[in-house]
């Protein structure tokens, strides 16, 4: 073989080397093979569903995202708690109130739309700011809800989620407030705002350490909820549902240990006939099975279950 010969073979299997595809690229390859079959079953859901759907979904380790109509606004129904529980725990943090503070239950406080509160007080009770909190989150009291909202001010609600750059996140009006409603006045948000409140809070130093962990047991105490329904038994999930007529929605935290993700689910336009929660669970089922699959994964795509 003459020597130019050589070199010239030489060179053609460096530069074959240098531009195949890496073990990484595949692995990347194969996941996005994942992402591109999830995306499709979600085409699908949407197509069926007689409404409108949104969705944002982030991936908080690997910044992995999917979107679906993420930037429409949709009511929020009780999911606009989470905004209320961040701005209670804030103001606990900065000492402007104190969780363990008792509150006289009000007669004129109590509204509908609530399991607790509506029944209790008959003399009188005192309840904690936290044990309020508790109620708002897990059983969605709205009495216990409307007393926060007055304990830390709407305005104070709205000023903090404009100041996290959350611009269609608003809550407008308290719980049950039927006028309000009619006035057009209603609690809202975007897939992609929640998404990325709930990624803050995660991610950054808006809460301290010891009220970053309060706000996310609160939301993972388990309640009825189609994202909490979505996943196994065992498996965290921080999340807070909501629901009105024609409008179903949850977002939170499924906290995996490799991939935990933040899942925001929302609908609206919902015929008679749509069961809303049944939508989420579906959707909630997919993203769980896609980010377990990554999770228990090797580079391979092989799963080896823990004995």
């Amino acid at each position: 073989m003459s020597r130019k010969l050589f070199c010239f073979i030489s060179f053609i299997a460096l530069l074959t080397f240098l531009i195949s595809p890496s073990f990484s690229d595949g692995y990347d390859n194969k996941v996005k093979l994942l992402e591109n079959k999830l995306k499709s079953q979600l085409q699908t859901i949407s197509e069926n569903t007689d409404g409108i759907i949104g969705l944002a979904v982030k991936d908080l380790n690997t910044g992995q995202t999917f979107f679906w109509n993420e930037k429409e606004i949709f009511p929020q129904a009780s999911s606009i708690k989470i905004a209320i529980l961040l701005e209670v725990l804030k103001q606990a943090e900065e000492g402007r109130l104190k969780l363990e503070e008792f509150i006289d239950l009000k007669a004129e406080e109590k509204v509908g739309g609530g399991p607790i509160l509506f029944y209790l007080g008959n003399p009188s009770l005192k309840i904690s700011i936290r044990d309020l909190c508790v109620l708002m989150v897990v059983l969605s009291d709205n009495t216990a809800t409307n007393i926060l909202i007055d304990k830390v001010g709407m305005k104070a609600v709205n000023t903090r989620l404009s100041s996290l750059g959350l611009k269609q996140t608003k809550l407008n009006r308290k719980m049950m407030d039927l006028k309000a409603a009619f006035e057009g006045r209603e609690n809202i948000s975007t897939p992609l705002e929640m998404m990325t409140l709930l990624e803050k809070i995660w991610k950054e130093n808006i809460l301290g350490e010891a009220y970053k962990k309060e706000f996310f047991s609160i939301l993972a105490i388990p309640k009825d909820s189609p994202l909490q329904q979505a996943v196994p038994e065992g498996v965290i999930v921080a999340d807070k549902p909501g629901e009105l007529e024609a409008v179903r929605c949850d977002s939170g935290v499924v906290m995996l240990k490799k991939h935990p993700y933040v899942i925001c689910v929302m609908t609206t336009y919902l015929s008679p006939q749509t069961d809303g929660n049944a939508i989420i669970r579906q959707i909630g089922r997919l993203f769980f099975q896609h980010f377990d699959r990554l999770e228990r994964s090797s580079e391979y795509g092989r799963i080896i279950s823990e004995k």
